[in-house]
């Protein structure tokens, strides 16, 4: 149950943005000189001798967090911006979170993660391995970690995501670059995998991390063309009540965007919010009773019986009458690890079940259909 409970907080965490209500205070970090496009929270200016990034502060607007990256091989340059200095590539690295140990394996840089935190929540190979092996530290609790282990393993950065008003505890007085990951409060599905450039400068992989972004983009931009001709748009519901609460997410969210980029009507478009809402079962049946297609994340739902029996009045949708449900089961899939950074692979996963006449090949990879 409390593993339950951890991926049902992670998915509202991950794919509405953030927790609050109302629009996030994103700072203006607009400039010329960066050569990020999409992202709200990150600019990015490389020079010959450094690169300047600048993470946004998504609560109280301004800057989080101004890193200077300098080449390890290379003489500081004088003058420095003010900010943390980090040398890259970075290649003894503490990582909180499976996103990330994820997309540094898919760059080529799995080999920096020397350290993880809450490591029964990884299922890479690699990484399990490492930990069993004694090849990467186990350094304890994300909440609280085991500061002996992290000094023992003499990491030359720490890959955490950022909350409000976060101290980090003892970590942050190591003298030790904290990377904040505020990849996951983008609520645009584009921005929030821009990242990877940064995260691909942080190991030394620049190339590739252009080089994917650049293949999710031009993927997603495609699929979305395609979807904007469908000849109907259907309704759509997303999640389900659990222990009471239906978080739905936002009108301007994550996935609100994405569904409505593959051709789907988000029932709550019109709403301003790019969190979460918290509603009951009743206010989310009088919105979405009729709704044509049902996206579930959650395990252990493989039939519409289970989805009745965990709560009887799921019956009641028009999606669970008409056998229009699909269910993403997170214990089963690499949806949390895989999705940050490739929209376009949750994009065409839509809009291949909404839109079927114009995907007759597609092969589900995350959602499957429950009768």
């Amino acid at each position: 149950m409390k593993r339950l409970l951890i991926i049902s907080a992670f998915a509202v965490l991950l794919l509405t943005g953030c927790f609050r209500h109302g629009n996030s205070a994103v700072g203006n970090l607009d400039s010329q000189d960066s050569v990020i496009t999409a992202a709200k929270l990150l600019s990015m200016e490389r020079t010959a001798g450094y690169t300047l990034v600048t993470v946004g502060d998504p609560w109280k607007g301004g800057v989080l967090h101004r890193y200077v990256l300098v080449p390890r091989d290379s003489v500081l340059p004088p003058d420095l911006p003010d900010g943390t200095l980090v040398r890259t590539p970075v290649s003894r690295a503490l990582v909180y979170s499976s996103v990330h140990t994820s997309l540094l394996d898919e760059l080529g840089a799995i080999g920096a993660v020397r350290g993880v935190v809450d490591s029964q929540y990884f299922i890479d190979s690699t990484i399990v391995n490492g930990v069993a092996h004694g090849t990467i530290a186990d350094c304890g609790n994300s909440m609280n970690p085991t500061v002996e282990k992290v000094i023992d393993m003499q990491p030359d950065a720490i890959l955490l995501s950022p909350y409000q008003d976060a101290s980090y505890g003892q970590i942050a007085k190591l003298d030790i670059p904290i990377i904040e990951c505020a990849d996951y409060l983008e609520y645009d599905p584009l921005g929030r995998a821009e990242w990877v450039k940064f995260y691909g400068e942080l190991v030394g992989k620049r190339a590739e991390a252009d080089s994917l972004y650049d293949a999710v983009v031009n993927a997603y931009e495609d699929m979305k063309q395609k979807t904007a001709g469908a000849r109907t748009r259907p309704t759509v519901v997303t999640e389900m009540v659990i222990s009471g609460v239906w978080n739905v997410p936002g009108g301007q969210s994550y996935m609100a965007r994405i569904l409505h980029d593959a051709g789907g009507d988000y029932l709550w478009a019109d709403d301003k919010n790019t969190g979460s809402l918290a509603l009951d079962f009743n206010q989310v049946l009088a919105v979405a009773q009729s709704a044509d297609y049902w996206f579930i994340k959650w395990t252990n739902i493989n039939t519409l019986k289970d989805l009745q029996g965990a709560y009887d009045l799921n019956k009641e949708m028009a999606a669970f009458k008409n056998k229009h449900v699909y269910v993403c089961d997170t214990d089963k899939t690499r949806f949390f690890d895989r999705i940050p950074f490739h929209p376009e692979v949750l994009l065409r996963e839509f809009a291949a079940i909404m839109h079927p006449e114009l995907f007759p090949d597609h092969q589900n990879q995350m959602y499957h259909h429950i009768d």
